[in-house]
């Protein structure tokens, strides 16, 4: 599937090898990625974040929905992503509108993760100003203490967002800079490509 360019037809499949492939070679967070939104100035702005899931329909992300990137995300539904695997010499871009995830898609993936991790998200208010380093401790024994027995229920503020693409693009790194190029967008039902230079 990682082979020849010519002869995929769809991108989704190729992804989906290509993240295989970074499973068992990169160190770190193969699933990282660098997602970029625009703020109410139609200023850029970028941050790493996880993938926690991909299909036919979309790449899903899980954050606060009050923080910056959620505000901006929620205030204009559009988002590019940025894959970058060292380790292989690989890239993928996408780009498309954004839609928050379903309430039970949220429930469902805040409930497999960590306790800790889900009481971190009840202490947190995400990017907003913290005033000492205490403060946060403080909030995090808060919510510990609340949610000492039973389950830790899912913040409402606290939700994923899945991305459409409707452009995604691979990148191979080649000799001498003559790197391998190609480019999938969205025409209906079905995958227009095309091949970039370097």
């Amino acid at each position: 599937m990682s082979g020849d360019f010519a002869t995929i037809v769809d991108p989704i499949p190729l992804f989906s090898a290509w993240l295989g492939d970074a499973e068992v070679s990169e160190p770190n967070d193969p699933n990282a990625m660098a997602l970029a939104t625009v703020d109410g100035d139609g200023l850029p702005d970028v941050r790493m974040v996880l993938l926690k899931g991909h299909d036919a329909e979309g790449f899903v992300f899980f954050t606060n929905v009050e923080s910056a990137k959620g505000r901006e995300l929620l205030a204009n539904p559009k988002a590019a992503l940025c894959f970058h695997w060292k380790s292989l010499e690989r890239q993928v871009r996408v780009r498309g509108p954004v839609t928050e995830v379903a309430a039970a898609e949220a429930d469902a993936y805040f409930a497999s993760r960590a306790r800790a991790s889900r009481i971190g998200a009840w202490a947190s208010q995400q990017s907003q100003p913290l005033e000492s380093r205490f403060a946060l401790e403080k909030a995090v024994a808060t919510f510990t203490a609340r949610y000492a027995i039973g389950e830790v229920p899912r913040p409402p503020y606290w939700s994923g967002f899945r991305l459409a693409p409707v452009e995604i693009e691979f990148w191979r790194a080649g000799k001498f800079r003559l790197h391998e190029r190609v480019r999938f967008t969205r025409v209906g039902d079905t995958w227009e490509k095309v091949l970039l230079y370097p």
